[in-house]
């Protein structure tokens, strides 16, 4: 079931987080540096994973968070290469195809994802919309929270 949202997405009453990142293991603005500052295990784990090569587009990074509170389960996706460099349709794509397999596999109940790419990525949200939607529609089991981007980033 999809359902649409404004406001702050850390706290999201989801089981799991989609935070947007890059392949450098940099999270220095937006959505990501508040994961940053929330979640410093995730952001330690996510940089060693980028340094060693295991972070690439379309393909999530997932942390299991051991708090009692909030979500438990952090799911990078990587919308950008490097952090200076626009986000790709094609790794939206990519990596929602991923997400779907990952919510699947872990039995996730409920996921809040931003979105996608049309922050500091630049994408065109009526273009990543659809995509999202089209994507994960068919997970019945599934409470898909997506919050819709402010104002000032929709084209």
């Amino acid at each position: 079931m999809i359902e649409y949202c404004r406001g702050n997405l850390l706290e999201a009453d989801a089981e799991a987080l989609v935070n947007t990142v890059n392949t450098q293991g940099v999270m220095g603005k937006g959505l990501a540096l508040a994961f940053k500052k929330t979640f410093p295990e995730n952001f330690q784990a996510y940089a060693q994973a980028c340094q060693s090569g295991q972070v690439e587009t379309g393909k999530m990074f997932i942390t299991e968070q051991q708090a009692l509170l909030g979500p438990r389960w952090i799911i990078n996706f990587p919308t950008k290469q490097h952090w200076r460099a626009p986000s790709k349709l094609e790794w939206i794509d990519q990596g929602l195809a991923d997400l779907k397999k990952i919510l699947t596999e872990n039995q996730i109940l409920s996921v809040a994802i931003p979105p996608l790419g049309c922050g500091l990525g630049g994408l065109d949200w009526q273009l990543v919309k659809p995509r999202i939607e089209g994507t994960l529609a068919d997970l019945a089991s599934t409470r898909i929270l997506i919050y819709e981007p402010l104002q000032r980033w929709q084209a």
